[in-house]
């Protein structure tokens, strides 16, 4: 299995402990980040982007997307992060080292999809754990950044999150109906992840002119 550098953005294997092109770790995300554990809600606004009145909105949809599929979760974070580089390697390292509240304790970061905005830099990525390998591709989370595009242009970002979060659910659904008539198809064949693919794949895009 392949994953993307979150630096350089470079195929890489899934098993190395370093990128061979650029030489990133997770121990370099700890540098730049912090290597503490983090406990978030699933939805962490710190750039302030929601009314109440929103994120009470956007709180029951990622209730709806984690009762649809009670084996994964959805987070989202907004935050000022700097140069759009930045939000890969961050949407990796933070679904890597947060401990979601509204989570049971057993419940793996692999299993979790993590949408980032960073509002000043007008990016955002959508990072997915390991254990999606299977059923997401870099095709399905650049539709569901699509799909939120123009909400956010105009400042609704509410409206956008929801908008992705319908989005990745249709996927998923999609797969397990593939699944179910082709498993050999959605077999998982994954070796450990390693100190770069720690619990996360990084984002597939990191969108410069959204949100």
């Amino acid at each position: 299995m392949v994953m993307k550098c979150p630096r350089c953005v470079q195929k890489i294997h899934r098993a190395a402990a370093a990128c061979p092109h650029c030489g990133f770790t997770l121990a370099d995300a700890d540098r730049q980040f912090g290597g503490r554990e983090l406990r978030l809600r699933c939805l962490a606004d710190t750039a302030g982007l929601l009314r109440r009145e929103e994120r009470e909105r956007v709180s029951a949809a990622l209730d709806e997307f984690r009762q649809r599929f009670p084996q994964l979760f959805a987070a989202i974070y907004t935050g000022a992060l700097g140069e759009a580089a930045h939000l890969r390697s961050f949407g990796f390292w933070l679904l890597n080292r947060a401990s979601f509240a509204e989570l049971p304790p057993e419940t793996p970061n692999a299993a979790g999809i993590l949408l980032t905005i960073d509002p000043v830099t007008k990016a955002a990525g959508m990072t997915f754990g390991y254990l999606l390998d299977p059923f997401l591709e870099e095709a399905d989370t650049f539709e569901c950044l699509s799909r939120a595009h123009s909400h956010w242009l105009e400042g609704r970002y509410a409206d956008g999150m929801i908008k992705a979060l319908d989005q990745l659910g249709w996927v998923l659904r999609k797969r397990c109906l593939q699944a179910r008539h082709h498993p050999q198809r959605f077999a998982r064949k994954l070796l450990p992840p390693s100190r770069v693919a720690a619990k996360a794949r990084p984002p597939s895009h990191a969108r410069e002119d959204s949100p």
